[in-house]
């Protein structure tokens, strides 16, 4: 019986919607969070609703990634589809900050696989001259949804309850469950070694302690707290490393940081995608909170973002194979850092217009400067590890989103908090109500001059630091030479 090919179009169709259904989740959620928080009145956990997402987004993409290798793509990417259909669904059902915390968590569980497992699936159907390509053309689905998502999650969010936001992954998960399943086939080679179930364990525990350290930052006692859990982490990294030097299957094989294009170009992933969430996540609530714009323009904001992102991808793609990826992360993090400067020196009144000129710009550099990152951590390892590379390329930029969202949720609460001590009128209710358009118009007029300045400089100390980010960025790009040439 003649093994069954896979259907190389329908297949990156497949990706195509599950990356959609991944890029619209993110945005309708950027683009209603200001209208979550007025509805459950918690600002101060804003930042747990990215943030848990993306920690057990970060936790299970290293297992996924090894799955990936020793099982096969298809079941892994198919076990992470229906646990993100089905947290979707939860989140949905959602009717307190603590139960949309607690789903999001089981959402991110399965949002674990859809990005490393599709790209890749995308390294072993295409050959690395068309790769990048490819890759092109996938982040596409951003700048469709980046269009979709600010209408229909304003619609949504102003005409019916930001619940449905995330029910509208479960049918469109379910499309590419179909698809998936009746057009991909794989050969399989079986893995004799017993999986390195310790190693995981160690892992998964230095992962948790790492990142939930990084949330306590801004609690009561957040300090001592913060200290103890890098302590731990650093206890469960050691053992980890211990574990993956004898173990017979490492989920992690070690030698891969022997590699340096690898370890420098998983880190500017990490550093720059901590950037992006940044941008997305406080855009939307500086068009909402100081201009006082609807939900649907406010997430229109990074919508030009999300469409130069396309050019970028397309752009790394024709020239990779010629040029070293070096050079056009220099081009792409200089791109970056001129916006990210703009961003922390632009005044209050700054129309919105300008703001959608700023966001092209830095799509162009994510779009370069994620696609180069990508498609040079699979390059650089041999055929047998592209799945585990592939990972840890995602949970680098996963852990670089969870610290940074944390640290960028440390540095606003911290001004509001200032503000809030520092003028005796004002209250943290009423950050709440200006942070949501549609109770901003019940505070009293003469309060809103005050209140517009807090946010604008909490908004502006993200943006400060985030030129710090794409400096740290330029100066790690420094140690790379690496040369790809055509397979």
């Amino acid at each position: 019986m003649a093994k069954k090919q896979t259907n190389v179009a329908l297949v990156t169709i497949a990706i195509f919607v599950a990356t959609f259904m991944t890029a619209i989740e993110g945005t309708i959620v950027s683009t209603a969070m200001p209208t979550i928080v007025g509805s459950l009145h918690g600002v101060h956990l804003m930042n747990w609703i990215f943030s848990i997402y993306l920690l057990t987004n970060a936790m299970a993409t290293p297992i996924y990634g090894k799955l990936a290798d020793r099982i096969g793509r298809k079941p892994v990417f198919i076990l992470g589809l229906i646990i993100f259909v089905l947290g979707s669904l939860l989140s949905g059902l959602s009717q307190s900050m603590e139960m949309l915390i607690l789903f999001r968590a089981i959402q991110g569980i399965g949002a674990g696989a859809i990005m490393p497992v599709t790209f890749t699936i995308i390294a072993d159907i295409y050959p690395l001259e068309k790769r990048a390509k490819v890759l092109g053309f996938n982040g596409s689905a951003w700048g469709i949804a980046s269009v979709v998502a600010p209408l229909l999650g304003g619609f949504i969010v102003d005409q019916l309850s930001w619940h449905w936001i995330f029910i509208i992954n479960v049918p469109i998960g379910l499309i590419t469950l179909l698809l998936v399943v009746f057009f991909l086939h794989e050969d399989v080679t079986t893995v004799r070694e017993p999986m390195d179930y310790l190693g995981t364990l160690w892992l998964l525990l230095a992962l948790l302690s790492m990142m939930y350290g990084f949330q306590t930052l801004a609690g009561t006692n957040g300090l001592i707290t913060f200290i103890g859990l890098m302590l731990v982490s650093a206890l469960m990294l050691w053992l980890f490393v211990r574990q993956e030097k004898k173990a017979q299957d490492p989920i992690i094989d070690l030698e891969l940081f022997k590699n340096r294009p690898f370890v420098v170009h998983n880190l500017i992933a990490a550093l720059i995608a901590g950037f992006v969430i940044g941008f997305e996540v406080y855009m939307p609530m500086w068009m909402q909170g100081i201009l006082g714009l609807e939900a649907s323009l406010g997430g229109f904001a990074v919508t030009p973002s999300s469409l130069m992102w396309i050019v970028g991808s397309f752009v790394a793609g024709r020239l990779l194979v010629n040029y070293r990826p070096q050079r056009l992360l220099y081009v792409a993090l200089g791109v970056l850092l001129i916006g990210s400067l703009v961003l922390a020196l632009v005044p209050e009144s700054t129309p919105y217009w300008f703001f959608l000129i700023v966001a092209g710009g830095l799509g162009f550099g994510f779009g370069i400067t994620i696609t180069t990152t990508t498609v040079t951590a699979q390059a650089v390892v041999a055929k047998d590890q592209v799945g585990v590379a592939t990972s840890f390329n995602t949970l680098s930029r996963t852990l670089g989103q969870t610290l940074m969202v944390s640290i960028y949720g440390i540095v606003l609460n911290m001004r509001l908090a200032q503000g809030v001590r520092d003028n005796a009128d004002i209250t943290t209710g009423m950050l709440n109500k200006l942070i949501n358009p549609h109770t901003a118009s019940q505070l009293p007029a003469k309060l809103l001059p005050t209140l517009h300045q807090i946010l604008y400089e909490g908004l502006h100390n993200i943006y400060f630091f985030s030129v710090v980010i794409v400096v740290l960025a330029i100066v790690v790009n420094w140690f790379d030479k690496t040369k790809l040439h055509q397979d």
